[in-house]
């Protein structure tokens, strides 16, 4: 089978434009803007937000994108300039190897939601 079911996350956006900027500007991805949606794209990963009016949405949620290319990833984005801010404003964690054998980076979005970027320790 060639046309494989893809897992596709909707995460909440607290202001759409906002998402947009963030994830074009700072993290590469093309964006289309649907109303009150946004649909970000790069490579093979595909995000959806929707527009939520409270922020307890878009702070208890988080996707995982898991692939080869996330060393890259997470050197493009140190040099983005996403760097250590509080909660609730954008952030880049470290690059480390998780006690569960994962080497893995997040994100953290303006408006609260968790990216989890990883590949398998062996893997790095």
């Amino acid at each position: 089978m060639t046309d494989h079911a893809e897992t596709i996350p909707i995460l909440a956006s607290l202001d759409i434009e906002e998402s947009r900027r963030f994830y074009t500007e700072k993290l590469g991805f093309a964006a289309e803007v649907l109303g009150d949606y946004l649909i970000v794209r790069r490579d093979r990963m595909e995000i959806h937000f929707w527009l939520a009016h409270d922020r307890i949405h878009p702070e208890n949620t988080a996707c995982y994108i898991r692939g080869g290319q996330i060393p890259a990833l997470y050197e493009e984005f140190a040099e983005a300039g996403i760097g250590e801010m509080p909660i609730g404003g954008e952030r880049l964690y470290d690059f480390a190897i998780r006690p569960w054998g994962m080497k893995e980076f997040y994100i953290r979005d303006p408006h609260g939601n968790l990216l989890k970027f990883g590949m398998s320790a062996d893997e790095a």
